[in-house]
């Protein structure tokens, strides 16, 4: 297994570091009753200020043609790779879209050089568990199954990536792939997954989850709330479809890259699923991004966190020469 850094020999984040970090604390929220007013306020951020960015929208019906899976495909201001980075975006499954998720989504385009399609899966609690994750099975089992609808010869070029729960529905995508018989990714990448289903600080086995579920990003009340409106049967959570880490086979999964946040309550759980991988005989890397804080992805271009953070997706990823010519598309 490769991992980038060892977590053990860094000195801890200082007190003055942390303060500092507390004041970008997300303002606490009940999720249960805020998740509507949530939505409203990311999608405003989104569009502030207007972003210059090439994307064309796309539809993919559901198995049983009940409803419209939407898709955005970004693309980037030079295209550097060959590959299609299909994207499940974070938000507890309850929040976050393709309309909040744009600026990060056109960073990532931009930063990768390579095609991003973010999945626009049902949210819970409207659409609980499995909707969405039916969704984003569903989009890519065709593009994998039919890489032409992603104007890509070779499916192996579609690689899974997304964050926080969308890490979570990559994850478990990829296992359902497999355990349905159906071609997989040859890659996913994993930023800071949420793989389990306990994160009370009193009973975890994590304690990122009692030393980082309090004053950050990401608190535990929170990701319990996500979890409990995900999930309409509690015996749901302890389910590998919802809980990676609780399943007993993990062979036969994709080349694999777990990146995590120092200072995130999830860190913990995203590293040891990266070890169970590795474990079922998986490739697997590693890489911890120090001082940073949950939903580093979503942070301004220049934040040092995201750069790291796509330093390493990037090393991951590996030199990937186009076969068609650099293509441009336009700036931001």
């Amino acid at each position: 297994m490769g991992t980038d850094r060892a977590p053990s020999l860094r000195p801890p984040v200082g007190p003055l570091a942390r303060a500092v970090l507390r004041l970008f604390a997300a303002p606490r929220l009940d999720i249960r009753q805020d998740y509507r007013k949530v939505r409203r306020i990311q999608r405003q951020l989104a569009a502030l200020p207007a972003q210059r960015y090439r994307a064309l929208d796309r539809q993919i019906m559901a198995a049983d043609d009940s409803h419209p899976i939407p898709v955005r495909v970004f693309e980037p201001r030079q295209r550097r790779r060959d590959e299609i980075l299909l994207f499940f975006h974070g938000g507890g499954w309850v929040t976050g879209d393709i309309e909040s998720y744009t600026p990060a989504c056109a960073t990532m385009a931009d930063l990768t050089g390579a095609v991003v399609a973010s999945v626009d899966y049902r949210l819970a609690p409207e659409y609980p568990f499995p909707a969405g994750l039916e969704d984003c099975y569903r989009v890519a089992h065709l593009l994998l199954d039919e890489p032409g609808r992603a104007d890509i010869a070779d499916p192996s070029g579609i690689v899974l990536i997304g964050d926080s729960a969308g890490a979570n529905l990559a994850a478990v995508v990829s296992l359902l792939l497999r355990d349905r018989s159906q071609r997989g990714a040859d890659r996913q990448i994993l930023l800071y997954p949420v793989t389990h289903w306990d994160h009370d600080p009193k009973t975890s086995p994590f304690p990122s989850v009692r030393d980082h579920g309090r004053d950050y990003r990401l608190t535990n009340t929170e990701v319990q709330d996500y979890l409990d409106l995900y999930t309409c049967d509690p015996a749901d959570r302890h389910s590998p479809l919802v809980a990676p880490l609780m399943a007993t086979d993990l062979t036969r999964q994709p080349s694999t890259l777990v990146v995590t946040a120092e200072l995130d309550l999830l860190r913990d759980e995203g590293e040891a699923y990266g070890r169970a991988l590795e474990t079922a005989g998986n490739t697997v890397r590693i890489h911890r991004v120090p001082a940073a804080l949950h939903g580093f992805i979503t942070l301004p271009r220049f934040a040092r966190p995201l750069r790291e953070g796509y330093q390493a997706i990037n090393d991951f990823l590996g030199p990937a020469p186009v076969s068609t010519g650099t293509r441009q598309g336009s700036s931001q």
